[in-house]
């Protein structure tokens, strides 16, 4: 490993002025800037007394063919110490960050020069009124490292305002202070020819805390760096789409960028100011997979940050115009990610298929690929535009309930981009359909599935949102839907209820919290139903059906009581079980909700 990085030191001073000169690359906001104010005050602290702070790590592109034939020098991005490099250039160099709410900020670190070496008070302080009404604080050290810093002029004034205190002392205090500029950070910087995966295995191994390097964080550097093909308004473009999606009354903030303002993203966009959705609230990393996986039919994203640093794949060679078509290319898809029409109308055949609520999704890389799949049967002119909701939706519900992009969700995404391009999706679909959702998976596999206590689980969420697709009511109601409780109150009731199976002896968790016990229930006819038997309470329920009444709810037919019970997958026969006959209601209710879950796949 050793040849495949070089270790050395460089000053603080040194680091802070290849950033000011570009010589090394920080993205612009990468990341936003997420040290709490105390964290940039220990940093500083830490220099101060000679700590040591880690090691800020270097990635070089490698050497890029110009269109002339020469070659350019690969710009050297920093992958990992930004936090640190911000807080430094915050505190002392007096820049203004963008926090993690989008919004400007100068981080201001007070200093008491008075302070003994071997105190335990705090020398250093974030600024606040008391440091900056106190004679003895200097409020803001930046001001003590700006290059129009009168050290004699200051320390005048100071003794002026503190005429106990002796020039000398001050002196001493503050050139210890500015000796900051010249403590040494550890720096690694990584061999130009590393692939994307060395890379990510020297920084596992190098991180004290082991912390995986995300890829997408690659190519956001890579993009945010990039001034020559745009890629530093393409990244604000990702990160601010990704923020306002999640806080659309973010807008007006983001109208004081007035540079972005005049971009395609920002008139791409702006239409997100408006919208309340919440099913989907993509991070940057979507954005970016999405955007990349549509139009560059590749699931890795290794392969994009190879592709935006001028990667020719056949050649091995870097090329300047590779660089540039894919900036170009990736701009298109995160514009076509960010369209109101395709962006809205996903989601709506999302909700449609049930899945109304964050609470109903577990996939987060299942909802990437479907999106992708979105764009690119739109994209494609042959392809019918009526069946594109149904083969959407179908393909969500399939890589849910067979995990499809869980473990290895990359390598997957590469194979299933690849089948269809090389297949035409319908024909694939319809070789994975055959293969993962045979008989034998409805019969067998989902049973076991749900043998399971999660109620997060996605054979349970699925279960859920086959109800809601069917416009179901909540057991014992009619007029009070599943999908009424799940997103507004109601409460998930153990049929057998849960105090009721402990006091006979169920007294493991995971099985009386199996999710083949639960169903949505109104708060109201929870609290009537309370501790009491399924034999008890449902033959209530039958006896008051029979005399016209309703016992629980809202419903006072048996013939109505019998359609709720089957449409919440209860047995009929409920009004005679016991605790004694829970296991046998579990192994009934579970081929019932996996007949209900195919029932509800084949008509989408």
């Amino acid at each position: 490993m050793a040849e495949k990085y070089t270790v050395s030191t460089l000053s603080v001073e040194t680091v802070l002025g290849f950033i000011k000169s570009g010589e090394i690359a920080i993205p612009e906001i990468q990341r936003p800037f997420v040290w709490k104010a105390k964290q940039v005050r220990d940093l500083i602290d830490s220099l101060y007394t000679g700590y040591p702070t880690g090691y800020l790590i270097i990635s070089q592109n490698p050497d890029m063919k110009l269109k002339d034939g020469s070659l350019a020098v690969g710009k050297k991005i920093m992958i990992d110490g930004q936090q640190r490099t911000t807080a430094l250039m915050t505190a002392i160099v007096g820049l203004e960050v963008i926090t993690e709410n989008f919004s400007k900020r100068r981080y201001k670190i007070s200093f008491n020069p008075l302070l003994p070496d071997e105190t335990e008070e705090e020398r250093f302080k974030v600024q606040d009124n008391a440091t900056i009404k106190d004679k003895k604080w200097i409020a803001d050290i930046a001001d003590i490292f700006s290059p129009d810093f009168d050290q004699w002029n200051f320390i005048s004034e100071y003794t002026k305002n503190n005429p106990e205190v002796s020039g000398s002392v001050i002196n001493d205090a503050i050139m210890k202070l500015l000796r900051i500029k010249s403590c040494q950070i550890g720096v690694i910087t990584l061999d130009k020819d590393l692939t994307i995966d060395e890379v990510t295995e020297i920084f596992i191994r190098i991180n004290s805390q082991g912390a995986k390097l995300n890829q997408s964080d690659f190519a956001m550097s890579k993009i945010a760096a990039n001034v020559s093909y745009g890629g530093n308004m393409l990244r604000k473009g990702i990160d601010y789409f990704s923020h306002l999606a999640a806080k659309p009354d973010w807008y007006m903030e983001m109208c004081n960028d007035t540079d972005f303002k005049d971009s395609d993203y920002f008139k791409a966009m702006q239409w997100l100011k408006d919208d309340k959705e919440d099913i989907f609230n993509p991070n940057y990393g979507d954005i970016l997979r999405i955007a990349f996986m549509y139009k560059f039919g590749r699931g890795k994203m290794k392969d994009l940050v190879s592709l935006l640093g001028g990667r020719d794949f056949e050649t091995r060679e870097y090329k300047e115009e590779i660089a540039e078509a894919s900036f170009r290319l990736l701009k298109e898809g995160v514009l076509d990610f960010m369209n109101r029409y395709s962006f809205s109308n996903f989601l709506l055949a999302i909700k449609s298929a049930g899945f109304i609520t964050p609470k109903l999704i577990n996939s987060d890389m299942a909802l990437d690929f479907v999106y992708t799949l979105f764009l690119l049967l739109h994209s494609d002119p042959s392809f019918n535009k009526k069946l594109i909701d149904k083969y959407v939706t179908k393909w969500y519900v399939l890589s849910t309930l067979t995990s499809r992009y869980i473990g290895s969700p990359e390598t997957v995404m590469d194979y299933d981009l690849r089948s269809i391009k090389s297949k035409g999706f319908v024909q694939f679909f319809a070789e994975i359909e055959a293969a993962e959702l045979s008989e034998t998976f409805w019969n067998v596999g989902l049973v076991q599935r749900l043998e399971t206590s999660a109620i997060n689980s996605p054979y349970f969420n699925t279960f859920i949102a086959a109800q809601i697709h069917s416009s179901e009511d909540a057991l014992f109601s009619k007029g009070t839907k599943i999908s009424d409780l799940i997103t507004i109150i109601g409460d998930v009731h153990h049929i057998f209820p849960k105090r009721y199976l402990i006091k006979n002896g169920w007294k493991d968790k995971a099985k009386y919290n199996q999710i083949a016990n639960y169903t949505y229930i109104d708060t109201q006819v929870n609290k009537d139903i309370s501790d009491d038997a399924p034999q008890l309470y449902f033959s209530k329920a039958f006896a008051a059906c029979d005399k016209g009444e309703a016992a629980y709810g809202n419903i006072s037919v048996r013939s109505e009581l019998l359609a709720n019970l089957d449409a919440n997958c209860i047995p009929t026969d409920i009004n005679e079980m016991e605790y004694t006959d829970y296991p046998a209601f579990l192994e009934k209710r579970r081929k019932m909700m996996a007949k209900k879950i195919q029932n509800y796949y084949n008509n989408l």
